[in-house]
Order: structure tokens, then sequence, then C-alpha cells
């Protein structure tokens, strides 16, 4: 049989074949193995703190709704831009996920070095949790609102210490915005972690921090700690008493702490749209909203596009305080 060659206009047919086949081969490979292997969640934080536990929680609740082993990664170090590096540095495959808190966005926002960018490095997966921190002071200061401790901090600029958990955290960071939207100088003290700022505090060290409210109800509510106000506009059904800020005269001020999965840049679309779907599972079970209550944070799952939106609001807002309040920051 003789062999005749193809026209040229078969040859295009076939290559346009050709890569139809490749492509819908991709797509269906990304569909149908993943996932392939354990899924790694790094935790930027050391075991034990809050951002660790709910690392927990959500790999714990995937490796069930995704029917695999998926395991928490400890990476510590530098306000949690070790872990950060460390993720973006990972195949884009979706087997190595970022638990990304509010340090991911404040961190690069107070110091370009940090070694990442939250928004041009990662692959936004999905929003978890988010709540507000509240504002907290030594009894003996005296002061019973934040437009007290506002008045204070005017009258004698630079007495008051309020202690963070370090720089370029969120606890820094929220007191450069109440200063800069409110005109005042409070001393800041930079701790290693939260924990000893909050043990200086109840013991009168320093007079003002601000934390997460499961780590600060027990002070305030055995009247260690005084609590002023909510970082959110609202009041949280967590501490129902305490006022939030639109009642503290500052109703766009809003900084909340968030639990997110993040994933490196260039991870397939329907992979990350895989777990994205298995995160809105999770958060509806009943025992995980529990959780969420008990931690005084409410379930955020929404899609990656509106994960991407607020994180470019809240990296763009942060980078605005620093630029505003001169900050600046060379290291950890």
């Amino acid at each position: 049989m003789k062999f005749r060659s193809p026209t040229s206009h078969q040859r295009r047919c076939l290559l346009k074949l050709g890569a139809a086949t490749l492509a819908m081969a991709g797509t269906l490979s990304h569909a149908d193995t993943f996932p392939s292997r354990t899924i790694r969640v790094v935790v930027p934080f050391a075991a034990g703190a809050g951002t660790d536990a709910m690392g927990r929680l959500i790999a714990e609740k995937l490796s069930v709704v995704l029917r695999t082993s998926v395991v928490v990664e400890n990476r510590v170090g530098a306000s949690g831009a070790i872990g950060a590096q460390a993720v973006a540095q990972s195949a884009p495959d979706g087997h190595t996920l970022l638990l990304a808190a509010a340090p991911f966005t404040t961190v690069p926002a107070a110091l370009p070095s940090a070694g990442y960018d939250p928004l041009r490095d990662f692959t936004p997966v999905g929003m978890f949790a988010q709540g507000p921190l509240v504002w907290a002071t030594h009894p003996r200061l005296g002061v019973n609102t934040l437009p007290e401790l506002v008045v204070l901090a005017r009258r004698q600029p630079g007495a008051l210490n309020y202690g963070s958990a370090g720089v370029g955290g969120i606890n820094h960071l929220v007191l450069e915005s109440l200063k800069a939207r409110t005109g005042t100088f409070i001393t800041h003290i930079p701790y290693r972690g939260i924990a000893p700022a909050t043990l200086d505090t109840v013991s009168g060290e320093i007079q003002l921090l601000t934390g997460t409210i499961p780590a600060l109800a027990p002070f305030i509510r055995d009247g260690r700690l005084k609590a002023l106000a909510v970082t959110s506009p609202q009041r949280s059904p967590a501490l129902p008493d305490v006022p939030g800020m639109q009642e503290a005269g500052m109703p766009d001020f809003n900084v909340l702490n968030y639990f997110a999965l993040v994933a490196p840049r260039g991870t397939p679309g329907d992979v990350v749209a895989r777990i994205n779907a298995a995160m809105s599972a999770i958060v509806a079970m009943p025992d995980v909203k529990a959780r969420l209550q008990r931690d005084a944070v409410e379930p955020a799952v929404g899609t990656p596009a509106e994960l991407d939106a607020f994180l470019r609001r809240d990296f763009e807002g942060w980078k605005q305080v620093v630029q505003r309040q001169g900050l600046k920051i060379d290291a950890f």
C-alpha cells in the first residue's frame, strides 16, 4: 500500500487535534489525580499557638473531606515569614498549603525585605474564619473606654506603654493605625510573642495591648484586664458587653485577624476549586461551627477571588499605615 503524505490542511487539523487532546489530558490529570499524596499544611508559628490550633483543625477536617492524609508542619521564624517563603518555593500542585493569618499581610507591608509578596507569590484558595482583636488595659490605668484612653494618651504623650507580639505583626500595626487616626503617641514595646506581653500587662509592667479574644477573655472576665473595645465596627458575640469601634467613635476602623489557605503561585485552578469546596464543607460541620464560636471567630469561607480581593485590601491598607507613620523596620 502506498503511503500518501497528509496535505498542509490535514497537518494543521492533526496539530490542533493533538494540542486539544494534550490540553484535555492535562486538565483531566489535575482533576483526577489530586490528591495523589499527603497534603502539607504549613503553619508558620509554633505548635500550641492559636494559629497552630486552627491549622490542625483544618488539616484534620481536610483529611476527612479529601480522603487523604493531611499533616501540619510548623515552620517557625521571622514572624511567619520563614513558613511563607517555604510554601512560595514549593511545587504548585496543591499538596503544599500555607495557613495564612494576619501576619501574612502585615509583615511584608511593614518589612519589604520579608522575602515574599503575599499577592504575587501565592494563589488564594479560600478564607476559613475571621474575628476581631480586643483592646485591653491594666485596671490601674483608670480608663474605661477607648475614647478615655485617647484623651489620656494625648495628655501624656509617650507615657503609655503598649505590648505587642513583635514588630510588623497585627498587634503592632493596629496600634500604629490607632495612633495615626487619633494623633497620639504611645510607646510600642515588642515582645517575642503575645503571651509575655499579656503577662506584663496583667502584672502592670505595661498598660495596654491587643490580643485575640480567646487569649485575653480569661483575664478580662476575672478582672485582671479591662476590655475597652473590640477592633471591629460592631460588638463581638464573644464579648457582648464590650463596645465595637463604631461606639468608640471610629466607625471605619475595622481590623480582623483571619485564617485562610493559600497555595504556591501557579497551582491549577481545578485543584484550588476542589480544596475551596472542601473548606466550604468543613465550615458547615456542626462541630466546626461550635469550635469557631468557642474561639470567638466566625466562618468566612468564600471564593478564591473573594480571598484575593480581601488580601489586596488588607495588604495595601497596612502599607498605607506604615507609610503614614513613617515606620522604619529593618529586621524582625
